[in-house]
């Protein structure tokens, strides 16, 4: 550190033009990396339904059924014409209808009407087909343009290719709403017009920079192209405010701005550490999840983080000193002023805070680890298309949920007796298959290729088993439990399923195993960290208690209201809240461990709660903000989902750290004191 800030104010120019020249470069990058919107992607390659995708892949070259065309006011004759025209698209595959599933030869009134219902009915056809993945945009636009406005599309693959339009639009909507936010914030905390200007070109570049170096990755998950850079430019903007203060202080007493600076770059260098340093391995804790979406957005979060702390320490000051004058120029009063006798009066409410908040934390605890959770996207917004395209298929045919049972070609005895075991389950509505749409006695080496391709490839058959339930929930997961019971049953373990409600199931139990496994831990590697930074066994518990806490209580909200809550985004919360919340109650605690050190513990806390409650509310507020907007703009129910919850849970963390805290740092000073290596705590002589 002795000659780290001589080294920055030497060279400012050449490394302020150096980080521009990175940062534009990594907005050209940028835009190589792709976006994958398939979670289903993200799971385990061990996951029973990765391995039944691979199978299926491998044997038979198709996809599963991801979109459903409903054709209003057509003959069989023209839906037979549509479907030719369907299939003849780019992209679009398996496409299947009533003549999948029976013979069209045979008069319609003397087919089983449950069948001919699942695909025809009121002169309205519903088919079936299979998108491929990553061109979804193109394809389901030219779909639109071949049904027109009065027929429907809906589908996975539909809701795949909404995102992907909106993504951009309501991120650039996002920033036009934040930045303006964010900066009469900043503006309202500094003395200087251009000094929030100079933190957010500093975190901008980082979170540039960021973006672009996810070429090495060479993609992300939607939820991290959607999250990470604002979560990433709210969780660090409080570096530059660090700095950029204690800038101030040291020009005040009159030092050069380039003594100033070096005097700020070694004064700030600790906190910055340590703040970085929580959230850092608060965030890396989301590497370790199975659900893979978790670890691509910690890699980014992580990543974004050291950026951030390199642009804060060596970027920031080069800029400051280069463009000094500015700061100089634009200089005003204090727009609020410091708001004096703040710990008094807080301090009055310190014991009904802390039964209020004891009463509160175990309902919390116990209610949000009951919310009723979503695992997938969730349904769409009826106000755009695909919103009333998939209502208006579901009101016309009902719920569609296929399952596709992968089984041994061994005889068709067994497969017969099978699928007809299949079709008594409760929410079957039919099973399309070589026995159901053929026959059961003509072996099918007797048949042309083309009538049996879709059943047979040379080791598996392939059944799809069309259920009415929802995609997710306790009715379809526990179908599928039926149906995996059943094929193993005749089959064994030679046997697969896959669908959208088997991939759910599968994300359901990989997410609920990750649960314990991040959030334990998050709250051990902070705890290291806090217990390093304090060296103290007390501070870290006092410090996680509270903003834990504040997490508990914002995922029990769900439960209360009784609105269904997204898991990603309960699973990354918990963490991200956690790592991003906690320096709150690391500025007030290290306010109040120095204050403690010349005066009682009642006075400590008044003191330290007038001096850092703006710092923490300019803090909270704009973590906040950027929670508030991406639930506001996004579409999108998982980033929505995270969203709220973000913004909800920094006001929560805000609240606690303000109340419960310091009534705790007063109840348990003695203990504090004792558990901590050399406090030096003030005491009152005779």
């Amino acid at each position: 550190m002795i000659n780290f800030p001589s080294i920055i104010t030497k060279y400012k120019k050449t490394i302020v033009v150096s980080f521009f020249l990175v940062a534009l470069i990594s907005c050209i990058t940028q835009f190589a990396v792709t976006v994958n919107y398939n979670m289903a992607d993200y799971l385990p390659a061990e996951a029973p339904s990765s391995i039944a995708m691979d199978v299926m892949e491998d044997e038979f070259q198709t996809g599963i059924e991801n979109a459903r065309v409903l054709i209003h006011d057509v003959s069989v004759q023209e839906a037979l014409l549509y479907k030719e025209k369907l299939a003849a698209l780019d992209g679009v595959s398996d496409v299947m209808w009533l003549d999948d599933a029976v013979d069209l030869k045979i008069p319609l009134e003397l087919i089983d009407d449950d069948t001919v219902e699942n695909y025809y009915k009121d002169n309205q056809a519903l088919i079936s087909l299979h998108i491929r993945e990553g061109e979804e945009v193109r394809i389901t636009e030219e779909i639109y343009q071949l049904i027109g406005e009065d027929n429907a599309l809906a589908g996975e693959a539909v809701n795949t290719a909404y995102s992907q339009e909106m993504a951009g639009t309501e991120s650039a909507y996002a920033a036009l709403l934040l930045v303006p936010i964010i900066i009469i914030i900043l503006v309202l905390s500094t003395n200087s017009w251009i000094e929030p200007v100079f933190f957010l070109t500093a975190i901008g570049v980082s979170v540039l920079i960021n973006l672009g170096t996810n070429i090495f990755l060479g993609e992300v998950s939607f939820v991290t192209q959607s999250v990470a850079p604002i979560l990433q430019l709210a969780v660090s903007l409080d570096y530059a405010i660090f700095l950029l203060h204690s800038f101030s202080d040291f020009r005040k007493q009159g030092q050069t701005p380039e003594a100033a600076m070096k005097s700020a770059i070694k004064q700030s260098f600790p906190a910055i550490g340590a703040s970085a340093s929580t959230t850092f391995f608060g965030f890396i804790a989301l590497s370790f999840m199975e659900f893979e979406i978790g670890a691509d957005l910690g890699i980014n979060l992580v990543k974004g983080i050291v950026l951030s702390f390199l642009s804060v320490m060596i970027f920031l000051p080069a800029l400051t000193l280069t463009f000094y004058k500015w700061m100089e120029k634009t200089e005003h009063k204090q727009i609020i002023p410091q708001l004096m006798g703040i710990g008094r009066h807080v301090l009055k409410f310190r014991i009904p805070v802390i039964l209020l908040v004891f009463l509160l934390v175990v309902p919390a605890f116990l209610a949000q680890a009951n919310t009723n959770f979503i695992y997938g996207m969730g349904d769409q917004p009826e106000e755009t298309r695909i919103g009333r395209d998939a209502a208006l298929v579901e009101e016309e045919f009902g719920k569609s949920t296929p399952i596709i049972a992968l089984v041994p070609k061994e005889d068709l005895a067994k497969e017969t007796e099978f699928v007809q075991n299949v079709k008594q389950l409760n929410h079957v509505t039919s099973v399309l298959a070589y026995t159901e749409a053929v026959s059961p006695v003509i072996p099918p080496e007797y048949l042309d290729e083309s009538v049996t391709e879709n059943f047979y490839s040379d080791n598996y058959a392939r059944i799809i088993v069309h259920t009415d339930t929802e995609e997710e929930g306790e009715t379809a997961f526990s179908l599928v439990d039926e149906v995996t019971a059943m094929v193993t049953n005749y089959y064994d373990d030679d046997a697969y399923l896959l669908g959208g409600s088997v991939t759910l199931h599968d994300m359901k139990s990989t997410v609920e195993r990750d649960n314990t496994l991040v959030t334990t831990l998050t709250v051990l590697t902070i705890g290291l960290v806090l217990m390093f930074v304090f060296r103290s066994l007390s501070f870290p518990v006092v410090l996680l208690l509270t903003i834990q806490s504040s997490v508990w209580i914002n995922l029990a909200i769900p439960y209360f209201s009784g609105d269904s809550l997204v898991f990603v985004g309960y699973l990354i919360i918990s963490t991200v809240q956690l790592a991003a919340t906690v320096d709150y109650a690391i500025l007030l605690s290290e306010a109040y461990k120095e204050h403690r050190k010349e005066m009682p513990a009642l006075q400590a806390v008044k003191r330290t709660l007038d001096e850092k409650f703006f710092s923490i509310l300019i803090s909270a507020s704009i973590l906040s903000s950027v929670g508030f907007i991406l639930w506001i703009t996004s579409t999108n129910p998982i980033v929505s989902s995270i969203g709220l919850l973000l913004g909800r849970g920094a006001l929560l963390a805000f609240i606690l750290v303000l109340f419960l805290l310091p009534a705790i740092l007063v109840l348990f000073d003695k203990l504090i004191e004792k558990t901590s290596w050399k406090a030096n705590f003030y005491r009152e002589k005779g």
